[in-house]
């Protein structure tokens, strides 16, 4: 049986596999230069409007296990990451967004602040919120501070995950309200 720290880097190998190939897709489909931009910007997508730690779990998971750097902080640095792309992309070349429908949506949600702008707000809260229980989870089964999870304190766990549903629910809510939810089916 693989180790634990096999497994995920395995997983992480296959995640960035995929990665570059959609990023070679894009440059066959296009050039190197709008590919690569492309790829970018739909990862960007992943981290800034969806409410799970998805395109973050490239790297928030596998440094969490490899070397112990809590997903929290791995996760602020992916979202400045996708935020500061995102402005440099804006700035200096919107044209790039033209290229794919997920990056026309992402241009839609990024140049409308309202209501769009929900979307990344409820998708940063969603996203915190489930990296603060990976977090826990991991600590819990490496046997950190599980006096601490079955303290008192679990019922205040209990109450952030019933608000993480509520934030599932609402950026489900707004996405249809605004017409987003069907360009991305």
């Amino acid at each position: 049986m693989a180790k634990p720290k096999t497994q995920v880097l395995t997983k992480f190998l296959l995640l960035v596999a995929l990665l570059v190939g959609y990023f070679g897709y894009l440059s066959y489909e296009y050039d190197l230069a709008t590919g690569g931009i492309a790829a970018l910007l739909t990862w960007s997508f992943f981290v800034l409007c969806t409410p799970v730690a998805d395109a973050g779990f490239l790297l928030d998971f596998p440094l969490r296990m490899i070397f112990g750097i809590r997903m929290v902080l791995s996760e602020i640095a992916v979202w400045a990451l996708a935020i500061s792309a995102n402005i440099a992309v804006l700035l200096h070349g919107p044209s790039y967004y033209e290229t794919t429908v997920m990056t026309q949506v992402l241009h839609e949600i990024l140049t409308r602040p309202f209501p769009y702008w929900g979307v990344i707000v409820l998708s940063g809260l969603g996203t915190f919120l489930s990296i603060r229980f990976g977090d826990e989870l991991i600590d819990v089964l490496h046997h950190r501070d599980r006096d601490f999870f079955h303290s008192h304190h679990f019922k205040h766990e209990v109450i952030l995950f019933v608000f993480f549903l509520f934030v599932i629910f609402g950026y489900y809510q707004l996405m249809a309200s605004v017409g987003l939810a069907a360009v991305l089916e």
